[in-house]
């Protein structure tokens, strides 16, 4: 997925580092996702959650909270209330690219910090929390004996997750005066609530109380044996996967228009993408869809290639033709497929010269009651396909240049 790289100012001003994450396709919407307490917006639940909504046409930005990861400030200074202030940066430097988010994501206590921001933010559509608190000041359990210090002396360290980290009273005096109540209750947005039932760093009573204080519409759905930061690949790609199909019921996804149609009688194909292959193709005023190339080629794999739409003209006719032939007759023929391959292969193999020659395998399945000589006409009747004929006969092209103005 396309990703870009930039700084917005937070709360304070401090430029904070994000990453957005961009569709390959459309952009059909927008997520801001906020990471877990200490964390970054590279840690693997992050990083797979944005490729999976990137994957359907969301673009997602995640970016470290002020004095965390590449963001500039110092931590010990920040708190919750700052926190929800970031987010809001965030969502207005998304604003200003003009793509405002639609979705807020958050974990852990960034779970906490979107239910907080979403009252302030009226174009998002729905919220996601991933293991959230329901009471902020649940994190400060957390810092065991190190809360009697941060009262004495205004801050202490605290060693989370392995590593060291300042934390200061302003954050502990914030995070208890805080409650979400109302907040959740208020904030009139579609609400998924994600938990693992055996989070020990934040347990599942609550997932309840946040899901209790939402009104409807609101969704629970368990993680069952993941862990806190849902750490195992199987478990992030799940929830990834359960957000992508819930969000597309709130969200509008439809792809944009198709470029407008070309005349009845013209196959009009025009270029989608400058920096790949992809193309829009035209046939008409009604019909359209996209040709591609693997990525392993440049494209962006997201259509059939020319010669899989020239495989699959030779096998829509061929599986018209032999139904036509059927119906007329009038015989038991239930369903017909066709299977097309193609490859370059010597001349002489087909009985010509030494010269490269396309080669098409065509294997058709018939099914029915038919007998023996049916399915043997039927097999002669795919050879009279008008596709074949021209691919055997070959053809002539002509080519005019165009103005552009035309």
């Amino acid at each position: 997925m396309p990703t870009e790289l930039f700084t917005f100012p937070g709360h304070a001003g401090h430029a904070l580092a994000a990453r957005l994450d961009r569709p390959e396709g459309p952009h059909l919407a927008t997520a801001l996702l906020a990471h877990c307490f200490t964390c970054g917006k590279d840690i693997a639940a992050a990083r797979r959650i944005a490729g999976r909504l990137a994957g359907m046409g969301i673009a997602v930005l995640r970016f470290d909270f002020t004095g965390l990861g590449h963001s500039g400030g110092e931590f010990e200074n920040t708190s919750f209330t700052s926190n929800v202030d970031d987010l809001q940066a965030a969502a207005e430097a998304l604003e200003g690219r003009g793509m405002a988010p639609d979705l807020l994501i958050g974990h852990s206590l960034g779970g906490a910090a979107v239910l907080k921001a979403a009252t302030r933010l009226p174009r998002v559509k729905a919220v996601v929390t991933i293991g959230a608190p329901f009471d902020p000041g649940h994190v400060t359990h957390n810092f065991g004996d190190a809360l009697e210090r941060i009262d004495a002396d205004g801050q202490a360290e605290v060693t989370l997750a392995g590593r060291a980290i300042k934390i200061g009273k302003g954050f502990v005096d914030d995070v208890r005066a805080e409650t979400l109540g109302p907040a959740i209750a208020a904030m009139k947005k579609a609400l998924l609530v994600l938990h693992a039932p055996r989070d020990s760093v934040v347990g599942i009573e609550n997932a309840t109380r946040i899901f209790l204080a939402a009104k409807h519409p609101k969704s629970f759905v368990t993680l069952d044996e993941a862990d806190h930061l849902i750490s195992r690949a199987e478990d992030v790609e799940y929830a990834a996967e359960v957000i992508a199909a819930w969000a597309g019921k709130y969200l509008d996804l439809r792809p944009p228009a198709p470029p407008i149609g070309a005349p009845e009688g013209i196959t009009r194909v025009s270029e989608a993408d400058p920096e790949g292959f992809r193309q829009d193709v035209q046939a008409g005023p009604f019909h359209h869809t996209v040709a591609d190339e693997p990525t392993a080629y440049g494209g962006t794999n997201r259509g059939f290639t020319p010669y899989q739409f020239l495989a699959a003209g030779l096998g829509a006719c061929t599986s018209m033709t032999i139904r036509m032939y059927a119906r007329r007759k009038g015989w038991p023929l239930a369903h017909v497929s066709v299977d097309v391959t193609h490859d370059k292969v010597h001349a002489q193999d087909a009985g010509g010269s030494t010269s490269r020659i396309d080669h098409f395998l065509r294997r058709i399945t018939l099914e029915g009651a038919l007998d023996t000589d049916q399915r043997a006409r039927l097999l002669e009747i795919a050879d009279k396909c008008p596709v074949h004929r021209t691919l055997e006969h070959g053809a002539t092209v002509r080519t005019e240049l165009v103005s552009a103005s035309a």
